[in-house]
């Protein structure tokens, strides 16, 4: 596996992320993106000991995009408290199966994770477990494929919940292309490929610098060429 590295210097390495390659340390010898960034890390300058690569945010494993680690405590400690105070801006693209009643909205709901079975559920505000899951979205084009409406869409994610996204559009009548987990709609021809997301812009303040950094990618996965921003 060959790194994409859009970013780089002693603090943190800014990363494409492959669909299919799991974020954080991977219980299995499968690669993972934690252990090819030390791999990187290693080579530019070997030592002993295991390098110093800390998880700042998380993206399912089906999904692809771009992330941000951080090469020591110190950067690690300042991308967190963006992330809890909402100051990292992570944007997205998706395909949905249908089209959203508006077209800009946001999705404020409260989810809960059933760790058992790995899924994700919309639930009421009062119950155990429950967390706030907000996320705004913008219409960008909406086709009809194979007999089926499609919709691209822009996404702002202000919370980071487990397959927040995912779930969010799922339960509010226009689940993700591709999506097996929380798509009750596919279809035979729906299968040709993977969840329909990816993670295609982040902006965060450099740790040490101070300065605005801001990064963005095109989505690989095919069915994102059907719409003429992609075409």
């Amino acid at each position: 596996m060959k790194l994409n590295i859009l970013y780089e210097d002693q603090d943190i390495i800014v990363v494409e992320k492959p669909v299919g390659i799991e974020s954080q340390s991977a219980r299995s010898f499968e690669p993972d993106m934690v252990s090819e960034v030390k791999k990187h890390i290693n080579t530019l300058s070997p030592k002993n000991n295991d390098p110093y690569v800390a998880v700042i945010h998380r993206l399912d494993k089906p999904v692809g995009g771009i992330m941000v680690y951080a090469k020591n405590k110190e950067s690690a400690n300042a991308l967190s408290r963006q992330v809890s105070d909402h100051k990292m801006e992570k944007h997205y693209y998706a395909v949905l199966c249908g089209k959203p009643v508006d077209n800009f909205g946001e999705y404020v709901d409260y989810l809960w994770k059933d760790g058992k079975n790995n899924i994700s559920k919309i639930v009421e505000k009062g119950i155990n477990g429950a967390k706030l899951a907000k996320l705004k979205y913008k219409l960008l084009e909406t086709i009809n494929l194979d007999n089926q409406e499609l919709s691209l869409v822009e996404i702002e994610l202000e919370t980071g919940r487990h397959h927040q996204i995912r779930v969010q559009f799922a339960g509010h009548g226009t689940p993700l292309w591709g999506d097996r987990k929380y798509n009750q709609q596919l279809q035979p021809g729906m299968n040709r490929g993977n969840v329909a997301l990816c993670a295609c812009r982040l902006g965060f303040v450099h740790p040490k610098t101070g300065k605005k950094l801001e990064f963005s990618i095109k989505p690989q996965e095919h069915i994102f060429s059907e719409f003429s921003q992609f075409s």
